[in-house]
């Protein structure tokens, strides 16, 4: 895996080098159709606990096993999908508070909660080795996710839904320069979050280094580079994409295998990163399930 010379021969192109993606203040317990609860207020036990806003992302958090301490949903909220959340709650035994829009508003800073918010033990991240391991108790070549240096919450939301919905085991984020898995990142994957694996390292190189060592091709997606459809993908693999900024860092970019690239043919250069993601994942996920 150290010898580059040993890789030439898998790809047709892999020389290209070059960058690419009104309060409430009635304190007295109430009931209603949810039974009892009372207005939401912040306790002690509630530190530590990680929020999950919107209700898709909600959801997804009552399918999974993470441990949920309440679920907040906004007075006077009766239809549609909030019964089913409700009724989804009511049946695991997790407490239904109901409380105020305003109060939802500043606990999810103001974000779209869609009328809930839940309170949940904090994601667990795991590790690296334990996304490999993932692949391979399903009898897979693994696909890991390297996002370098994404700091907007929304982009790194839809990159793992993106990454969920194609299969891949698991997404590597850094310590430092990275937002990490906050309530906007939850939201905006729509839930898949508690679905997909995520480790949080403190240098990306020194593990891009380690898994090639275990023999995964690192694929870094920046302007220049070699088709993504021209790509072989089979086999072990690792796909980085960078801030939508700065792309992919040097230093990371010299450590990658290949370097691939999406042909822009209108006038802008280069798609958001969850978008550059979507098509790229979507071509590996085919590879790989394809022989």
């Amino acid at each position: 895996m150290n010898n580059k010379n040993s890789k030439q021969n898998r790809f047709d192109k892999n020389n290209n080098k070059g960058h690419g993606s009104k309060p409430n203040t009635d304190n007295s317990p109430r009931n209603n159709r949810y039974g009892k609860y009372t207005t939401l207020e912040k306790t002690p036990e509630d530190e530590g606990l990680g929020l999950v806003i919107g209700r898709n992302a909600v959801r997804e958090l009552l399918k999974s096993d993470r441990e949920i301490d309440k679920i907040l949903v906004q007075r006077g909220e009766r239809e549609g999908s909030i019964v089913v959340l409700v009724a989804m709650a009511v049946e695991k035994g997790i407490p239904v508070v109901e409380t105020d829009k305003a109060k939802l508003d500043a606990m999810s800073g103001f974000a779209t909660h869609q009328g809930v918010i839940a309170m949940a033990s904090e994601k667990e991240y795991c590790s690296v080795e334990d996304i490999l391991e993932i692949a391979k108790s399903r009898g897979e070549d693994p696909i890991i996710v390297i996002a370098d240096g994404i700091t907007d919450p929304y982009n790194l939301g839809a990159l793992i839904r993106c990454a969920e919905g194609t299969g891949a085991h698991g997404i590597i984020i850094p310590k430092r320069r990275s937002t990490g898995l906050t309530p906007l990142v939850s939201r905006s994957s729509a839930g898949a979050i508690e679905h997909m694996a995520i480790a949080k390292v403190s240098n990306i190189n020194n593990t891009i280094t380690s898994l090639k060592e275990k023999g995964v091709w690192v694929f870094a997606a920046e302007a220049g580079g070699t088709p993504y459809y021209e790509t072989n993908f089979k086999g072990p693999c690792a796909l980085v994409f960078g801030s939508e900024g700065n792309g992919v860092s040097k230093v990371v970019t010299e450590n990658c295998d290949v370097l691939i690239s999406i042909p822009m043919y209108g006038k802008v250069n280069s798609f958001n990163v969850s978008t550059a993601a979507s098509v790229i994942l979507c071509e590996v996920a085919k590879q790989h399930r394809n022989g």
